[in-house]
């Protein structure tokens, strides 16, 4: 019964919420938010065509008939009562002052794992934490929202981020349901970003923005139809984001294009005093917009492991027509050894077990008094007493995590090492100096598979692991369609190679133009004609 009203308040709210900032002024007439990439928003904004608040009608208008509505996406968990006021506010300043720079008035969504001053709580997709109101913003929304952004709302996503069990439905959480895929609305969307990528897809936003702990900002980005970025661990900073893990966790933008990719980035990007990991970030970073370069791909020499492919037939026919057009750009495609990985994920095993338990009651014990969980114990036993957390899968891996040692455990501290080594100085470092690569490249994963509420995730595989478990930049960008269901091209590097990565799928994606929008089809068609005809009594010989 608990969960029943949990989700009812939450729907509520967010009817609430929307019939708030749609009321009282009328609908904002030939507004085209469909596709529109930030630059053309902010050139309508700045000759008078249009108005920041115009904008945050025009999108809240399409989540509600839309992702309640309509296809039913489900991807936008709340949106901000206050987003008309600050996008008011904001075109009131732009009218006093002139913008603040390219984000200034553009409406974003976060992942309901990034705290956010006011009043939407961060969630994580669990009812647990439906009650979670923070007392400040993660410095990645203080950075979004002092560059001019307006925070638009909060997006669904594989409840904890797709760590409480490894036989969990990608993209489902007890708060706010099952995301769809809005190409093809049977299919996944992929996992933790899940809620990001679809609502990205589909125009709730100008863009987004994603975590990733191994493949949720660039495995939803790819089904979806998105450039993501998963950015080197430590240039943005992951205060006030709901952890699982210290050494592997960032946030990074999923948007359209990769102009708006670099330009969120370029915001995002910064040293945070009070995560010690980004204590290089402010010297490391640069303007990736002014990076990019339709030219990028000429000279440089880029990675291909023996072996790269195999998901299914069409991914490798777009991933052979990548790198002709990489060649044709004036690439080098090099053929490479690939490197093990086993193990890689056995000491990255440990270390999230470890990561996550400790991380979790640093983030919980933190939280308002309304929140009762804090400690991942807590949260065993508030699923174990919510039949609505557990209906559709358990919570195995929350188990594992919390009988794990301490952060100060030998055999962890050796796994972490092992992890960080073996991936980068001794796995991607080695390779990119041993045949002079810019970077590494594959598919970044299969297309969507089907959402199976019995059997679980269908996951085939993806390229996110090594960039992953290294903390190296990984940049996906869409390759083509596979039956109406997109996959992207991956670009990795070494650390802090951000710019030449965005570059370079910059080029790619100037030369071929793959993105396409969705469909919001319902089911991809089996075509049985000899069936048909036999039953009909035709002769098909």
């Amino acid at each position: 019964m608990a969960g029943k009203i949990g989700r009812a308040a939450t729907a509520a709210a967010m009817a609430v919420a929307l019939g708030a900032a749609l009321s009282g002024a009328a609908q904002a007439k030939g507004v085209d938010v469909v596709e529109r990439p930030i630059a053309a928003l902010q050139a309508d904004m700045t000759a008078g065509k249009t108005t920041s608040a115009d904008l945050v009608k025009a999108y809240l208008k399409r989540i509600d008939k839309m992702d309640r509505r309509g296809p039913t996406l489900r991807s936008v968990i709340s949106v901000n009562p206050d987003a008309l006021a600050d996008a008011k506010a904001l075109d009131a300043e732009r009218a006093a002052k002139g913008p603040r720079g390219p984000l200034h008035g553009v409406p974003v969504l976060l992942k309901d794992n990034i705290d956010t001053e006011g009043k939407m709580p961060t969630t994580a997709g669990s009812l647990a934490l439906r009650l979670n109101i923070a007392g400040e913003d993660a410095p990645v929304a203080a950075r979004l929202r002092a560059a001019g952004a307006v925070i638009l709302g909060k997006t669904n996503l594989s409840e904890w981020a797709n760590i409480r069990s490894d036989y969990s439905i990608s993209g489902w959480s007890a708060v706010g349901g099952q995301v769809r895929n809005p190409y093809v609305l049977d299919r996944n969307p992929c996992g933790s970003s899940s809620g990001s990528g679809a609502a990205t897809a589909a125009s709730f936003a100008a863009a987004s923005v994603g975590t990733e702990t191994n493949g949720s900002i660039v495995c939803p980005s790819t089904v979806a139809g998105l450039v993501g970025v998963k950015p080197t661990v430590g240039l943005v900073s992951r205060r006030g984001i709901i952890p699982i893990s210290v050494s592997q966790d960032t946030a990074g933008p999923m948007t359209r294009t990769v102009a708006d990719a670099a330009a969120l980035l370029t915001v995002m990007a910064g040293s945070d005093p009070g995560d010690p990991a980004t204590k290089e970030a402010d010297a490391r970073k640069t303007d990736y917009v002014k990076a990019l370069d339709p030219k990028a791909l000429a000279g440089k020499r880029l990675g291909v492991f023996k072996g790269t492919g195999g998901y299914s037939p069409g991914v490798d026919a777009a991933f052979e027509a990548a790198k002709a057009a990489l060649s044709a750009a004036g690439a080098t495609i090099v053929e490479i050894e690939p490197i093990q990985q086993r193990e890689i994920n056995e000491a990255q095993g440990l270390l999230l077990r470890v990561e996550l338990k400790a991380g979790l009651a640093d983030y919980l014990g933190a939280t308002a008094p309304t929140v009762k969980t804090r400690t991942l114990e807590d949260v065993i036993a508030f699923n174990a007493a919510t039949p609505a957390e557990t209906a559709l899968f358990g919570q195995d891996f929350f188990i594992e995590a919390d009988k794990s040692p301490g952060v100060d455990d030998p055999k962890y501290l050796e796994a972490k090492a092992k992890a960080k080594r073996l991936a980068g100085p001794e796995g991607l470092d080695k390779v990119l100096a041993a045949s002079k690569l810019d970077a590494v490249i594959g598919p970044t994963g299969a297309p969507a598979w089907t959402t199976d509420a019995v059997n679980g995730d269908h996951f085939l595989g993806g390229f996110s692991n090594l960039a992953a478990v290294a903390g190296y930049p990984h940049v996906t960008v869409p390759m083509g369609q596979v039956q109406g269901l997109p996959v992207g091209l991956s670009f990795v590097g070494t650390a802090w190679s951000e710019a030449p990565l965005l570059a370079m799928a910059y080029a790619y994606e100037q030369r071929t133009s793959h993105r396409k929008p969705p469909t919001y089809a319902a089911t991809i068609a089996i075509a049985q004609p000899a069936i048909a005809e036999a039953q009909a009594g035709i002769d098909i010989r």
